[in-house]
């Protein structure tokens, strides 16, 4: 429909099956599901054009009032997204051109936040293999003073 910010944004994205089927579902159900008329549709544009970008914020924040999460924006479900993706171990890499950020540094340092239950199990693993390894070693130590002991 128009030109894009960045070269990533205008290369192809993937969406898994499933994701799609909803998609499509979601139009079939939709008053404007013809083959011409968008996934979100506009009423106000008789499905000829999207939901606008304010259409879309002020509905969501009708609706994240009325659940009483109090304020959220759209972007919130980019940092969401972007958890995710570390969530599942996906390589920084990939996350980066999923997220359709032309800098790495973006990635990081925008969308940079892990989530409190993966940094506690991160923490630890961690620790399992530090104290894991100690253990490891104080056997090492053990069965070699054992040894000698029985050589002399």
């Amino acid at each position: 429909m128009d030109d894009v910010k960045t070269e990533g944004s205008a290369k192809t994205f993937y969406l898994a099956s499933e994701l799609l089927d909803r998609l499509k579902s979601c139009k079939q159900l939709s008053d404007f599901s013809e083959a011409e008329d968008w996934i979100f549709a506009s009423p106000v544009k008789i499905g000829r054009l999207p939901y606008s970008y304010t259409g879309v914020w002020r509905e969501l924040v009708r609706a994240s009032n009325a659940a009483g999460i109090g304020h959220l924006g759209t972007h919130a479900f980019r940092h969401t997204y972007r958890s995710w993706l570390d969530a599942v171990g996906t390589p920084v890499a990939v996350q980066q051109k999923m997220m359709r950020h032309a800098d790495i540094r973006t990635t990081f340092n925008i969308y940079g936040d892990v989530a409190t239950d993966e940094m506690t199990t991160a923490s630890g693993q961690v620790a399992q293999l530090a104290f894991g390894q100690t253990e490891r070693k104080q056997s090492a130590m053990r069965a070699k003073l054992l040894k000698e002991w029985l050589l002399r």
